[in-house]
């Protein structure tokens, strides 16, 4: 073997063996990929739920993203993550993933280009204005960039904003400011968004969703849940019930939602809920318990007194309590106020409002995973309580600087001019959002009367004291995350998005993925559930050792090739000297 091998390397086809075995490990290499994670938190391997999306494809999955071109060094990140990413999603399905990189609108006339930006923006995206250096000494000029991606399968289309569910500094034509923690967080996302969509393009059957009124509930087409019904109506199949005039409420629905409910539920419309939760259905609350409303503060206070919902004893029986106090947290938005009065002029200033938290995760759940704050607005806090059977999770909290006041209350604008001692922001983490999982047991077990079990006969429907199979229920004690706030100049805007200082939250990503989480079964939470460690260089350290690193940097690669050419120079001296 070892005379075979000699022979081979001492004759002329040496050389075209080389080259048919370096053209045959390529040709491998195409059809054939692995890697190893050498990452703790294994950022770089897809989760279950998304290898079998993709390699259960029966069609070509066209992925086009915005990302490209000259552009700011936050978004060339985010661009060449993305990119690692679609590469890593083509190993699972293969040539069912065909992916671009464009620059939207490029080569285009400017008003042709208007109209493709117009396009984009009525998939839901949102454009960000950034300077780009044109020519050396050219100054600079503005352009609009989407962080997005357009994901298309079988004539059906889904628009991706890779930037949802972080807070935008400013959202409407200006510059979007993201900190390192939340180009973190987006690149974190990435998996989930992308596997979501294609995940909801490619099921056979999307869910239903009803959208549950009749106690006071906003009704479609009420500008403030303008955003709810787009979001749900990007997502699902939507329907709207009314709780009063349904006999029953069908367990076709995937989910129900319940937004803002202003008027006291009857036992009547309480048994239907209970007994559709009773037969696997899922339950969104977003509930305010409180009189208060920043509408009343126009005239500089307002009092928040308790509104009876008469849902205690239904939440009580699934695991929680919303209590009737308030929340103040020193992490808060910011209202304008005004501070005086100049040459018959109002002088505004933009201050904290401790009544408008910015709610945190309370857990390390997919549903709040790597999100954003939460813009809440008068917020109660939530009592677990127990309930046999049921699981309870935390999904928002209050920062660490918090405290609660009982009601009613007084509020006052003329307050937030003196700044309040943080002793009094003695609470940390206070729950506002829960979610109860288990077998729930109806309210009604023990005293269902006769007219509720007729009037389920009557539709060939059974009484279920208890859930066969487990449920899900999500209980958020501040209506106003999901509802929006409208400009006077733009009309509504998306939910949790500040209209006096444009700065949007993250409530659309938390309502939606709540909801997703309900209404599908087969949802690709798991890959919103990953680790991504932000590894920062430490700036002290950084400042104290760069001359040393320079140095090192600079002298190391010169040293190891003087080093190599003198021993190169040494064994080629002792070999040929006679």
């Amino acid at each position: 073997m070892k005379l075979f091998s000699y022979k081979i390397l001492n004759s002329k086809a040496w050389l075209p063996l080389c080259v048919v075995l370096l053209i045959a490990i390529n040709w491998a290499a195409s059809f054939f990929h692995a890697s190893i994670d050498f990452t703790n938190e294994k950022r770089f391997t897809l989760s279950t739920t998304t290898q079998n999306i993709l390699s259960n494809l029966d069609s070509t999955v066209d992925i086009t993203v915005l990302l490209s071109g000259d552009i700011k060094s936050e978004f060339k990140k985010l661009s060449n993550s993305t990119r690692e990413l679609l590469e890593n999603f083509k190993n699972y399905g293969g040539n069912n993933i065909q992916y671009t990189f464009e620059i939207p609108g490029d080569g285009l006339d400017d008003t042709a280009k208007s109209k493709v930006y117009e396009s984009l923006i009525g998939m839901g995206l949102r454009p960000t204005n950034q300077q780009v250096q044109v020519k050396e000494g050219e100054g600079v000029n503005n352009r609009q960039i989407f962080p997005a991606a357009i994901v298309r399968y079988k004539g059906k289309t889904i628009a991706i904003d890779l930037l949802q569910g972080q807070i935008q500094k400013s959202v409407f034509n200006s510059k979007d400011l993201l900190d390192k923690q939340s180009l973190n967080s987006a690149e974190a996302l990435l998996e989930y968004k992308f596997s979501h969509a294609i995940q909801q393009l490619t099921q056979s059957q999307t869910p239903l969703v009803g959208y549950v009124y009749g106690n006071g509930e906003p009704e479609y087409g009420f500008l403030p849940v303008n955003d709810v019904f787009e979001t749900l109506g990007r997502n699902f199949i939507v329907d709207t019930v009314n709780i009063k005039s349904q006999p029953f409420i069908s367990n076709e629905y995937n989910a129900l939602v319940i937004v803002k409910p202003l008027e006291k539920f009857s036992d009547q419309d309480k048994f239907k809920l209970d007994q559709y939760v009773m037969n696997g259905g899922n339950l969104l609350f977003l509930i305010d318990v409180l009189y208060a409303e920043r509408d009343s503060l126009q005239n500089g206070d307002l009092i928040a007194y308790a509104r009876d919902l008469n849902l205690n004893d239904l939440l009580f029986r699934y695991g929680v309590r919303v209590n009737t106090d308030l929340i103040a947290d020193k992490h808060c938005d910011l209202i304008p106020v005004e501070v005086g009065n100049v040459g018959g002029q109002s002088q505004q200033q933009l201050l904290p409002w401790p009544y408008a938290p910015l709610l945190q995760p309370g857990s390390t759940h997919g549903i709040v995973k790597n999100q954003a704050d939460v813009l809440g607005q008068f917020v109660n806090s939530i009592d677990t309580v127990e309930a046999v059977g049921i699981s309870k999770t935390i999904l928002l909290t209050s920062s660490e600087n918090a405290y609660t006041m009982a009601t009613p209350a007084r509020i006052e604008l003329n307050s937030l001019q003196t700044q309040e001692s943080i002793n009094k922001y003695n609470r940390k983490n206070i729950p506002v959002a829960v979610l109860l999982e288990g077998k729930f047991t109806s309210l009604y077990a023990n005293r269902v009367s006769q007219a509720q079990l007729d009037s389920l006969h009557q539709y060939k429907s059974e009484f279920k004291r208890a859930c066969v199979n487990p449920g899900k229920v999500i209980v958020v004690s501040d209506a106003d995350i999901a509802m929006n706030q409208v400009s006077e100049k733009i009309g509504p805007l998306p939910m949790g998005t500040n209209k006096y200082t444009k700065v949007g939250y993250a409530n659309k990503d938390f309502f939606l993925t709540c909801t997703e989480y309900l209404a599908n079964n087969d949802n690709v939470l798991e890959a919103k559930a990953k680790d991504y460690t932000l590894r920062l260089l430490d700036v002290k350290k950084v400042e104290e050792e760069r001359i040393n690193w320079q140095l090192i940097n600079l002298l190391v690669p010169v040293m190891l090739i003087c080093l190599f050419a003198l021993v190169y120079q040494w064994r080629r001296k002792r070999k040929y000297t006679i």
